[in-house]
């Protein structure tokens, strides 16, 4: 894309902010296959609802594990997300305690599948 935004710049700085250098690969990734899809995954949840000032990016971060972990099959959102959480200021100890209750939501397979996603993120941030 030539031409971005104002709301496409402020969704990647924001994008930025929680993904560290990731978003624009990830970006790069989705618009090589369509620059409308990448348009929208960086306009609307994080140019609009990501910017919002309700809740800090620490909540909004924990919120995302959180649905992402019910969902029970998003794995590569998932783990981005933790990691997102993490560069928000949420500890380890947070993101396993939001995957535990959710046992009670989503149930044991997909909770015990997010776990196991933490774990791979945490063991890659620690190598």
């Amino acid at each position: 894309m030539t031409r971005h935004s104002k709301l496409y710049r402020q969704g990647m700085q924001e994008m930025r902010h929680h993904l560290g250098d990731k978003a624009d690969a990830l970006i790069a990734k989705i618009e090589s296959i369509s620059e409308e899809f990448a348009r929208v995954n960086v306009e609307f949840p994080y140019g609009e609802l990501y910017t919002r000032t309700v809740l800090d990016d620490r909540v909004r971060e924990l919120c995302t594990v959180a649905a992402l972990t019910v969902q029970g099959f998003s794995s590569p959102q998932l783990k981005l997300h933790i990691e997102a959480a993490i560069n928000c200021g949420v500890s380890r100890a947070e993101i396993v305690e939001i995957i535990t209750q959710m046992i009670a939501y989503a149930g044991f397979p997909a909770a015990t599948n997010a776990l196991l996603a933490a774990k791979d993120v945490f063991d890659e941030i620690s190598d």
